[in-house]
């Protein structure tokens, strides 16, 4: 569950700046440098989205869509427990940034609300989705309503799909997540997408929205797997030349280590991440030291030369 919601811009002259942010737990707070991080990894390596762990807290940071109000240096962060599913809620995600950008403002407080219900929204559709009878109480509402606004039909019909839709919707996305537990993601976007049909039905638009933003995100899995798979071929390839003491070959280790640390992000393979970022500082401290050495070499040639 997410602890926190910060909205922010990134100024290339003086860096990140906090349009609004709202807070589940008193005293919660990003750290500065957290937010210059970020900032590095938008701006300088150009990343869509990133993630940070601190003292088992991890501080997830997205560029927002924000052409419809001409603007390309939003950014939002969410502060999560370590232990939390980054897969799902980057679905929940999504929709809060709809919800940010149909409603923004320059008006701070203004916008701290919109984050507020924002975040009231996650908790919402996290609770239906653990519960169908919640699903079914708001649809009694909603129907009640619809009588008393005179509309008999329309809430009959809603009565009717509420008996049984919700159950169906627990059932798909049991189905959908035991799959992608099993990590068969071409059945686990199937089955999402089922339950992101029938939630449209009973108009649950919001659950519908998150089931159809997970299962595509999930349905890319498979070719971001075939793509990390060629990105190892790759680093092996190199790791070969560079015992046949090609040193420039350092320079071309930094592209597929950076995407490896991204796609390993994406499934938060912890141990490939430490792995993978302590071999990106010694690779750059190697293109540092070959360098050198190529200086020396030219220069003893020249040294050489005059003899």
């Amino acid at each position: 569950m997410p602890r926190a919601i910060i909205l922010y811009e990134i100024d290339k002259s003086f860096g990140p700046n906090i349009l609004a942010e709202y807070y589940l737990k008193e005293g919660d707070k990003i750290p500065t440098s957290t937010l210059k991080e970020f900032s590095e990894k938008h701006v300088k390596r150009d990343l869509i989205e990133t993630s940070i762990r601190k003292d088992e807290i991890r501080y997830y940071s997205s560029k927002v869509n924000a052409e419809s109000i001409e603007k390309d240096n939003i950014y939002i962060s969410f502060i999560l427990e370590d232990e939390e599913d980054l897969v799902s809620l980057k679905s929940f995600f999504t929709n809060v940034e709809v919800n940010i950008i149909q409603n923004f403002t320059t008006d701070k407080r203004k916008m701290t609300e919109i984050l507020k219900k924002s975040m009231n929204s996650i908790l919402s559709l996290i609770e239906k989705l653990k519960e169908p009878k919640i699903i079914k109480d708001t649809i009694n509402e909603r129907t009640k309503q619809m009588i008393d606004d005179g509309k008999l039909t329309e809430a009959r019909e809603l009565i009717d799909l509420g008996e049984e839709i919700p159950e169906k919707l627990a059932k798909e996305v049991n189905i959908a997540e035991q799959w992608f537990t099993e990590g068969d993601y071409k059945k686990a976007k199937k089955y999402f997408l089922k339950a992101a049909e029938l939630a449209l039905i009973i108009q649950e638009n919001e659950i519908s929205s998150f089931l159809e933003n997970k299962g595509n995100h999930v349905g890319t899995f498979p070719d971001v797997i075939k793509e990390r798979d060629n990105l190892y071929k790759e680093l092996e390839k190199r790791t070969s030349e560079i015992e046949m003491n090609e040193l420039y070959v350092y320079n071309y280790l930094l592209d597929p280590i950076e995407r490896l640390i991204d796609i390993s992000n994406n499934f938060e393979i912890i141990e490939s991440i430490d792995t993978l970022t302590k071999l990106k500082s010694n690779a750059h401290r190697a293109i540092r030291l070959a360098k050198e050495l190529y200086g020396l070499d030219k220069k003893i040639r020249e040294l050489l030369n005059k003899i």
